[in-house]
């Protein structure tokens, strides 16, 4: 394998150097199996993935004199041909990716095994959730089948260590599956990686590649053309993009470390030791994630100065699931957590003055490793509809706010808004809650919710609770599927 890697960029340089179509061929012919898979997983269309295949090799030849030593040319080929069918999707306005979710959900229902179906249409956004190292070692070892003394030699690594990186590699693409709703062992994943990952291309397409890309694209198509001339800005940008976040972590590091020597302080525990707000809304600036001082004393404080953007936040004996609900200010029934969230409780305390929230964000990722996006999808949820319209016309608009706190046996205060009886009923349900009533949610009702939560009985209390809104409210909750916007938990790169 390394004399293959080594033969590889020195056709690389035969071709930039002298135009060696010869040489060019040789790498076409070792790769053009590669490229093409990687289109048509992607497209879905041999016609569409052959274009893209062309238009990969004659960027290879436009940029070969570019190239620096140590490349692993089958991952920038792979890399390349990712980024050059995503590039062609956009261009075409294509929905493919839509077509392909929504296959998966039925054959996710309909087919109790895992199959290539299921994998395929996901396994290049898989990829591409893998740093370049990690990407390279998973082309060379599963997509070229490799051994791993061969992956190691063309890494420049140990055997041992390109072990740990394709296994770490491999454990995200199956982490990646699970979150899809996909579950598969990592020994099923890398057999059928393995096996179906490159397929031949059409007999024809590699001389045809060889032809046009040995001119650099000089007798292509127009809208050949136009896909190489974007896709080279899209690499170039990337480019581009990476040095200035290098740039930024060693700038963000520094200042970190700046920032913490300054403001740590000798202890957060007397800001956050009773619920004194006083204490707490006296604290200095201070961002601050430390291994909770106070097991079982579980509390939270927060006071907004002014505005949103300079909230001021703390808790105490919180898991790391509360921290980033509450860094990213969303509820917990709408954020989808990784299996295996660390369940250690911390105390915090964010009282910087600007864009607290993103401090607290950005704090979480590079202490506690875990970052978090937001994404539209269809999940499991309950509307909020008028089940009884009379019911309904009783609730008056209470002109004041929210009034006196009513007896302990009731759910609300009296005056809530609708968006607190669905924050409440989401954590009541544990899942999102979509308000269909119609009602103002900006007003504040004069109605409370005469129930309380008893006993263990989980599914009891429930439906207690259901039918406590109907004969009170006239509401009732119906299971629906909706798309809702969900906060996607993941560990960070």
């Amino acid at each position: 394998m390394g004399q293959m890697h080594a033969d590889d960029m020195d056709l690389v340089r035969d071709f930039a150097a002298n135009g060696s179509e010869g040489a060019f061929a040789t790498l076409v012919g070792r790769h053009v199996n590669l490229v093409y898979s990687a289109a048509l997983r992607r497209l879905g269309n041999a016609n569409e993935a052959e274009e893209v295949a062309q238009a990969v090799f004659i960027i290879l030849a436009k940029k070969a004199g570019s190239l620096r030593r140590g490349t692993i040319l089958s991952g920038w080929l792979y890399q390349t041909a990712q980024l050059t069918a995503a590039n062609f999707q956009r261009a075409a306005l294509r929905r493919q990716r839509r077509e392909q979710e929504a296959f998966m959900q039925f054959a996710e229902q309909s087919q109790p095994d895992v199959s290539w179906h299921r994998l395929g249409p996901l396994l290049e956004e898989a990829m591409m959730r893998l740093g370049p190292k990690e990407r390279d070692a998973v082309v060379l070892r599963f997509f070229e089948n490799r051994t791993v003394r061969e992956v190691a030699s063309a890494l420049g690594l140990r055997e041992d260590a390109a072990q740990k990186r394709v296994n770490r590699a491999t454990d995200k693409l199956r982490d990646y599956f699970v979150r899809r709703g996909v579950q598969v062992s990592t020994t099923a994943l890398l057999a059928l990686i393995g096996t179906h990952a490159v397929q031949a291309a059409p007999v024809e397409l590699g001389g045809k590649i060889a032809a046009t890309a040995a001119l650099k694209g000089a007798a292509g198509s127009g809208s050949m053309l136009t896909l190489i001339k974007t896709t080279l800005k899209i690499m170039a940008w990337t480019k581009a993009k990476m040095a200035v976040m290098a740039t930024m972590v060693v700038i963000l590091a520094t200042v970190t470390t700046v920032m913490v020597h300054e403001l740590k302080p000798s202890g957060i525990d007397a800001y956050i030791s009773d619920r004194d707000l006083g204490k707490f809304l006296k604290a200095p600036p201070l961002l601050v994630i430390q291994p909770t001082h106070f097991p079982g004393y579980v509390g939270t404080f927060s006071r907004s100065q002014h505005r949103y953007e300079h909230m001021k936040m703390a808790g105490r004996d919180r898991t790391l699931s509360d921290l980033i609900a509450t860094a990213y200010d969303f509820r917990t029934p709408r954020i989808i957590f990784p299996v295996d969230m660390p369940t250690n409780k911390y105390d915090y305390i964010v009282t910087v003055p600007d864009r607290p929230h993103e401090a607290f964000q950005a704090r979480i990722q590079s202490q506690l490793g875990y970052t978090a996006r937001k994404e539209t999808r269809e999940v499991d949820a309950l509307v909020l509809k008028v089940a009884n319209s009379r019911k309904l016309e009783t609730l008056k608009i209470r002109g004041g706010g929210r009034g006196k706190p009513n007896d302990a046996n009731r759910m609300f205060d009296s005056g809530p808004t609708v968006d607190v009886l669905v924050w409440e009923l989401e954590y009541s349900f544990a899942k999102p809650v979509v308000d269909r009533t119609g009602l103002t949610n900006h007003d504040y009702y004069d109605f409370g919710l005469d129930w309380r939560w008893q006993g263990n009985d989980l599914e009891a209390n429930r439906n207690s609770l259901r039918q406590a809104l109907l004969d009170q409210l006239g509401l009732e909750l119906v299971p629906d599927r909706q798309p809702i916007e969900m906060l996607i938990v993941e560990k960070a790169p």
